[in-house]
């Protein structure tokens, strides 16, 4: 009789820690979910940040584009005007003296554009910098649910 109450107590003492145990993987599993719903806002968070910072550079890169373009029109407008000025007293003096002024003109008209060029080139870089880093930051959620 006193072998089977030890038993007894001891299979009791078993379905006890198996219940503990069960508690405390539940307990477990419910910290980890958490812990993983958090990371999750926060990479989420952290990607619409991003795209917000995209779309602000893009906006940006538009209206530089824009200004460039009235720079450049504005540019042409006083070329063409020199350039009328400039041969419509050449008619009158030599015909030799406008290519100089022309010439100018045209190097400084070039000179902008290629500043231009250059600064969409830079702003491109950055925006293809940046979502490539959203697209990684988007990439690590899926790689953290895989584990």
């Amino acid at each position: 009789q006193e072998y089977k109450d030890h038993v007894e107590k001891l299979m009791t003492e078993i379905k006890n820690k198996e219940e503990d145990h069960k508690l405390e993987i539940t307990l477990l599993n419910c910290d980890i979910r958490k812990k993983l719903e958090v990371k999750e806002m926060e990479y989420r968070e952290q990607r619409e940040k991003k795209e917000l910072e995209i779309l602000e550079l893009t906006r940006q890169l538009k209206i530089q584009n824009e200004e460039k373009q009235n720079e450049i029109i504005k540019l042409q407008i006083e070329f063409n005007a020199k350039l009328a000025r400039a041969e419509y007293k050449t008619n009158k003096s030599f015909s030799d003296a406008s290519v100089l002024p022309q010439s100018i003109y045209r190097r400084k008209l070039q000179h902008l554009q290629e500043e231009k060029n250059k600064e969409i080139e830079i702003l491109r870089n950055i925006i293809r910098d940046l979502e490539q880093r959203l697209h990684k930051g988007q990439d690590l959620p899926l790689k953290q649910k895989r584990f």
